[in-house]
């Protein structure tokens, strides 16, 4: 499973398990009205915009046996649309780990009535995952390796009473007296484009390269928000920024010891994974339509840091 798993460089294979038939018995049919136009195309590629509290999740990605978001969707959603329907995801979330902008889509035969499925999902789909918003994308788009940039959020209370209780799925709390502005300090030393090896758990045949396009804090009251924006995230990587600098909040490390820390190869035990339940994905951004099939290509190439041999030009 995976925190935050965002785009590999290297394309990964999914198995895909069976659908349960759906007209078994119990099955909850969709035959009061129609949910599907015409369409002339042999498929149609449908995108769809998710929202999901992670609390009773074991993660987005199917696992046999146990609760997922993806698992969840997929089996809802071949009910309603009478055949097997299979989700690419934007990211991989974890277990606990939210989603408010969560970005999946799947190939069907025939365009569903966007507004009919939205209505009839939302009678239909547990109370802790919603189906926002459905549209029909070009066949390039790929709600992985078209994204071009993921966004998250970590949410902190300093409260000494800890979460309010209608936000104890989704704020963590910790030490009143944090130095905020030391926390934002630590933050800029981690921008730009690095490998991030010491703040990811070892994935094989995965690169640790991103691009941190925005790592920076802010204070309402009691709540301290992080904003957390790259290319793509390994495996955990949300998490243990986070924990990194909140170490440096809390006075029992440097900024300098956080910028340290992208000069090492492999995954530092000196980091702490922050938990997870205050981790929300809430926005992927993906390129014109036009720039798709350039992104997906883009996207499966390894990436590596630049060194000074490549430059060039005086750059």
């Amino acid at each position: 499973m995976t925190e935050e798993d965002s785009v590999d460089s290297t394309a990964q294979s999914m198995a895909l398990s069976e659908s349960a038939p759906v007209d078994s018995p119990g099955v909850v049919q969709a035959a009061d009205f129609d949910l599907r136009t015409e369409s002339d195309a042999d498929s149609v590629r449908v995108r769809l915009d998710i929202s999901y509290d992670g609390t009773d999740f074991i993660g987005w990605a199917r696992q046999p046996g146990l609760r997922t978001v993806q698992g969840v969707l997929e089996e809802s959603l071949s009910k309603v649309l009478r055949e097997p329907i299979q989700l690419t995801v934007a990211g991989r979330t974890d277990a606990g780990v939210h989603a408010e902008g969560q970005v999946a889509h799947f190939d069907i035969g025939t365009e569903p009535d966007a507004a009919k499925l939205i209505h009839r999902m939302a009678r239909f789909l547990p109370k802790d995952v919603r189906i926002k918003n459905i549209r029909v994308a070009p066949p390039e788009f790929d709600a992985r390796f078209s994204a071009i940039r993921r966004h998250y959020v970590y949410r902190l209370t300093t409260a000494t009473y800890g979460a309010e209780p209608l936000q104890a799925r989704s704020v963590v709390p910790c030490r009143h007296d944090v130095d905020i502005e030391a926390m934002r300090a630590a933050s800029r030393k981690l921008l730009g484009l690095h490998n991030f090896a010491a703040f990811c758990r070892r994935r094989d045949g995965a690169t640790t390269v991103r691009e941190l396009q925005r790592f920076d804090w802010a204070r309402d009251g009691d709540l301290l928000t992080a904003y957390v924006s790259a290319d793509a995230f390994c495996w955990s990587m949300v998490r243990s920024l986070v924990g990194a600098v909140l170490a440096v909040g809390e006075g029992r490390r440097t900024p300098d010891w956080v910028g340290n820390l992208l000069a090492e190869t492999e995954r530092s035990s000196s980091v702490t994974v922050a938990p997870a339940h205050g981790l929300s994905l809430i926005a992927v951004d993906y390129p014109a339509d036009s720039d798709l099939a350039a992104r997906n290509a883009q996207t499966r190439e390894m990436r590596s840091v630049p060194t000074e041999d490549d430059s060039c030009c005086g750059s």
